[in-house]
């Protein structure tokens, strides 16, 4: 539809939207603004934690609706928006965070590390940009960067790499997240989003989209750690866990169960809230053989997710007319743009509300969505995840966003390259 069409609360989400966005890339600013201004220091902190930046907006937006709709209509939009993917991210990234789970997926890790004749260092560091990923496509994306960050973090950020090596990371690991999920019609949010409507089935995936991302995903992981093995050898300490006792495998079992029966009912919030609270008690029960549950950052998490569905379920009016009638290779490209400013599974959820669109249109909408769901935070959903467990390890702990997306183009063009090419 034109934009004429658009009704007034529409507009100012949009503005309210734009404003998000621009704030996302505004980070830094408010973080040098505490170091300046004391006296304010606690709220332009707050303002500088990327996490915050769209559950904020998203409090503007409310109380905009309040004053223009009223009340009852505004809490009436609140109510409309379906939470259940914030909410899965939290449940599953604390859950895949915890020691057990950990501990079992860094086991296997140095165990197909010791296959590969070169330095342990080097040869973990490609398996968590490889392998890891594609695990996506099993145990859910934001399950696969949980458990791919924290190995990042404890066995590389920490051990002072180079400013250069941490973007090339961080852009890298969120591309190869994103076009990893692809194996599979059930982890990937933008698929999700589309598999049952088209009936795609696995199949159906690992046919037109998994062996091209798979085949960009090792060759992306096999660049990047060519290119800085020297450092990696230098400095990587794969052990992550140094000393740690052994996990009971009775106590890894418990939790990998934990994890399956929450990635099997990620579209049930109510059995998944469920399988968490045990899971807490469980933990509770057994902190010997825990770590501190990383909560706080899970629901720093699910507030930006939050945050970006009750913004964006007022942005069909301009992303769906942008997405009517274009030729598919043409869409691709323009697909990957707008994913950076929205986030890929919204823009394949509004493509799929186009009627009697093609095979071509369908391929293009969503290989161009998982392309550019590296480029920004807010491109993929498990990117705030991964955020939040590395930026601690960036100056200030603040990751640039520019500093981010020039990160993200090299392995980028390697996927077009993949779904255009192959």
């Amino acid at each position: 539809m034109p934009p004429s069409t658009a009704t007034t609360p529409e507009i100012v989400a949009t503005v309210i939207f734009a404003l998000a966005v621009i704030h996302t890339f505004s980070t830094k600013f408010f973080a040098n603004l505490a170091h300046s201004q004391p006296r304010h220091a606690g709220l332009w902190h707050l303002l500088a934690e990327v996490e915050v930046v769209f559950g904020f907006w998203a409090f503007v937006l409310a109380t905009a609706l309040v004053l223009m709709s009223g009340q009852q209509a505004a809490v009436s939009y609140l109510e409309g928006r379906n939470f259940t993917e914030p909410m899965f991210v939290f449940v599953v990234m604390v859950i895949a965070a915890s020691r057990p789970i950990l501990s079992t997926v860094i086991g296997v890790v140095r165990l197909m590390a010791s296959m590969i004749p070169i330095s342990s260092a080097v040869a973990t560091f490609f398996l968590c940009m490889s392998v890891v990923p594609l695990l996506g496509s099993f145990i859910t994306e934001p399950a696969a960067m949980t458990l791919a960050a924290l190995m990042l973090r404890d066995g590389y950020f920490r051990q002072d790499l180079s400013h250069r090596l941490k973007y090339a990371t961080l852009g890298m690991l969120f591309v190869n997240i994103s076009i990893g999920g692809t194996l599979t019609h059930f982890a990937a949010p933008p698929v999700l989003m589309v598999a049952s409507k088209w009936q795609w089935d696995t199949l159906y995936m690992v046919s037109h989209f998994g062996w091209k991302a798979a085949s960009a995903v090792f060759f992306n992981a096999a660049v990047l750690t060519w290119f800085f093995r020297h450092e990696l050898a230098a400095k990587g300490k794969p052990e992550g866990e140094g000393n740690s006792p052994r996990m009971p495998f009775a106590v890894a079992g418990i939790h990998l169960f934990f994890l399956v029966c929450v990635v099997l009912f990620a579209h049930h919030p109510v059995v998944f809230m469920g399988l968490f609270l045990f899971f807490l008690g469980y933990t509770e029960a057994y902190k010997q053989h825990q770590d501190r549950l990383i909560l706080r950052e899970g629901l720093l998490v699910a507030f930006f997710l939050a945050g970006l569905v009750v913004l964006g379920g007022l942005q069909q009016w301009w992303l769906q007319s942008s997405l009517v009638g274009v030729e598919p290779k043409l869409l691709y490209f323009l697909a990957t743009a707008l994913t950076a400013i929205t986030d890929n599974a919204a823009l394949t959820y509004l493509g799929s509300l186009v009627e009697g669109v093609s095979s071509e249109f369908k391929y293009a909408l969503v290989a161009g969505a998982v392309t550019g769901g590296g480029l920004t935070i807010i491109a993929n959903a498990p990117n705030p995840a991964g955020a939040a467990i590395l930026k601690s390890s960036f100056d200030d702990e603040s990751i640039s966003p520019i500093g981010l997306l020039l990160a993200a183009l090299p392995p980028t063009c390697v996927a077009i390259f993949a779904f255009q090419a192959l």
